[in-house]
């Protein structure tokens, strides 16, 4: 009887996996939905596929980390720092790789170190994080230095592998890839099964998918200038040529659509656009606007009005107002 007793207690405990997991802190000095967002969650798919834990696209194949992205290179070259997860040693470095990116570096030195510029740390139990593409120069910690989360390990970059800048985060437990998001390793198709096996200190629901940034421009802008942040204005001239609104966003789905709607300083809409998203797309921009009438435009403010719309449901709005002048 007290062994059966016994029994029953153990198994109505934690594992003991679960009773030293670390409890892990927001890596980036950001709010997250306003000035950062997840650009890519952990690979779930064990074939050659690739899904998120909510079996949705934000992923790629083989991923293995976290990442967590700034909303524009202006922000990044602003100074973004970088802090532990949670408390430990630090076992590895690198620094001095240029923020050039995958497309600026030679193929040679991203093959070994795809990585970038970035940290190892280790938290005890077999439990360690890596945080990748880090700014150059900006690595503040030696090997072997206890840290703590308000440790500044560096600056958010744009070395190594990378498209955008981000840190990648990686969580691992004695070498194994782990998802901080989804701990037990289960699937829940269409929904974030909610924070139980989440190593987060506070709840961090899936985001599938919204708005980064939102602007006004005389034409319609590169891509370059809408992820550098140089598409954006607070004002523009009464002659210009045209005036195009545009939309910033992650995590697009063949089907998604962006509104883009102009209204003119007299409340009147100058244009209502839908466009469509084809494919899915990890970072994507839409732009629609109208050419200049004769005598010019009228002076006031302008406010740009920016939907995501998915299935017909609105999953993020965002907006802004550019004075004409």
């Amino acid at each position: 009887m007290m062994q059966t007793l016994l029994l029953a207690l153990v198994a109505a405990l934690p594992s003991a996996a679960f009773a030293r997991d670390p409890i892990l802190s927001l890596p980036l000095d950001c709010a997250l939905g306003e000035d950062c967002f997840v650009l890519n969650y952990m690979d779930a798919d064990p074939g050659p596929g690739a899904a998120d834990f909510t079996c949705g696209p934000q992923s790629y194949d083989g991923h293995k980390g976290t990442d967590f992205a700034l909303t524009s290179f202006a922000a990044m070259d602003a100074g973004v720092r970088v802090h532990p997860a949670a408390p430990g040693v630090v076992t590895a470095l690198r620094d001095g790789m240029e923020d050039t990116g995958m497309d600026g570096t030679p193929e040679v030195i991203l093959r070994a170190h795809e990585c970038g510029n970035g940290v190892v740390i280790d938290h005890g139990g077999g439990w360690e994080t890596q945080y990748c593409h880090l700014k150059k120069g900006s690595v503040l910690v030696r090997e072997g230095e206890r840290v703590t989360n308000s440790t500044v390990l560096g600056r958010v970059g744009f070395s190594g592998m990378t498209q955008f800048p981000h840190v990648h985060l990686a969580v691992r437990e004695n070498g194994r890839p782990v998802d901080p998001f989804n701990t037990d390793g289960i699937t829940s198709c269409g929904e974030d099964d909610g924070p139980d096996d989440d190593l987060w200190d506070r709840p961090l629901a899936h985001v599938p998918g919204g708005i980064v940034s939102v602007g006004m421009d005389i034409a319609v802008p590169a891509f370059k200038a809408v992820k550098d942040g140089s598409a954006a204005h607070d004002a523009l001239p009464a002659m210009a040529d045209a005036l195009v609104a545009w939309g910033l966003a992650h995590g697009g789905r063949a089907g998604d659509e962006m509104r883009i709607v102009i209204t003119q300083p007299d409340g009147s809409v100058l244009i209502d656009a839908p466009q469509e998203v084809e494919r899915k797309q990890a970072l994507y921009f839409r732009a629609a606007g109208k050419r200049q009438p004769a005598g010019g435009w009228p002076v006031g403010v302008y406010r740009v009005a920016i939907e995501v719309l998915r299935g017909g449901a609105i999953i993020d709005r965002a907006e802004t107002s550019v004075a004409v002048e």
